[in-house]
């Protein structure tokens, strides 16, 4: 089955949202989705999240799921927002927990952050399977760019977060703790392991050297023959060396920190103090 997608692709972050429908229901899925955050100013913004409302709602669809590649490091998610005024269930992968039990530490959550998981309505693991209307959607485990990092299948489509850019871009970094080059090799054997006419979709874009123009869809047969990282049977010991080398040299994200705090609670601010007001961490020389 071939799924119609939309992209929605965020200036300030390089981000691709994407709404996933099934083409024989009203049921979509919403992928990924951008909490606009002004750094400087501390102030949150919906502008994106109100662009794929109005989509939504324009077109008439229902959305049943509202899932997360991974817990991101460069944006925040906006997914308690859009559950609010569209419904649907917040998934993401099991291993979150991992996340939350390294980044709780990071940020002195104290024991009133719970490291179980239970902020997601649903922790998915490899082999679980999902439905958008009569369409179905089967979860891949491919870790790497940080432990919880899911491709998730549906139709002839492969949505793959940050795991693999476009071809003339290349890969994840894997620097992050609980990233791993030689997993995240691995994990993009088993996405390239699916067949070639397989559309794969992005999570970001930042348009390489030569490119004018921001793209997201792909196919599986192009990564494996032109992926400046891993194309054209590159081994694990080359792609291992040269993305440790090249990591090493990157600087944080710019939002990494409110992004973390954020993210691993599925969306939602730290708790407010006694006078209703909200703060986030920045933790000295963690990072």
């Amino acid at each position: 089955m071939k799924p119609d997608v939309t992209g929605f692709f965020d200036d300030a972050t390089n981000t691709i949202s994407f709404v996933v429908k099934d083409p024989q229901s009203d049921s979509c899925a919403i992928i990924d989705s951008v909490l606009d955050f002004d750094y400087a100013s501390g102030r949150t913004d919906t502008g994106s999240a109100d662009e794929v409302i109005e989509y939504v709602k324009k077109n008439n669809l229902r959305v049943e799921w509202l899932l997360e590649s991974h817990v991101h490091a460069d944006h925040l998610s906006a997914a308690p927002y859009l559950q609010e005024h569209l419904g649907g269930k917040i998934g993401i992968g099991e291993n979150i927990t991992m996340v939350q039990d390294t980044f709780g530490k990071v940020f002195n959550e104290g024991t009133e952050f719970q490291r179980d998981g239970s902020q997601f309505d649903k922790l998915f693991v490899e082999g679980d399977s999902f439905h958008i209307g009569q369409m179905r959607g089967d979860v891949l485990h491919t870790p790497g760019h940080t432990p919880a990092c899911l491709t998730y299948v549906i139709g002839d489509a492969a949505f793959v977060g940050d795991t693999l850019f476009m071809p003339d871009f290349g890969t994840a970094r894997c620097d992050f703790p609980g990233g791993s080059s030689e997993m995240l090799f691995n994990s993009i054997q088993k996405i390239l392991a699916l067949p070639d006419e397989t559309r794969i979709f992005v999570g970001h874009d930042y348009k390489a050297p030569g490119r004018d123009e921001y793209a997201w869809e792909t196919t599986v047969g192009a990564q494996k023959s032109l992926n400046v990282h891993v194309g054209e049977g590159k081994s694990q010991a080359e792609f291992v060396e040269m993305r440790d080398s090249r990591d090493a040299t990157l600087a944080m994200p710019k939002l990494i920190i409110p992004s973390l705090q954020v993210n691993m609670r599925a969306g939602q601010m730290p708790a407010p103090d006694e006078e209703g007001d909200v703060f986030l961490k920045v933790p000295i020389n963690k990072l």
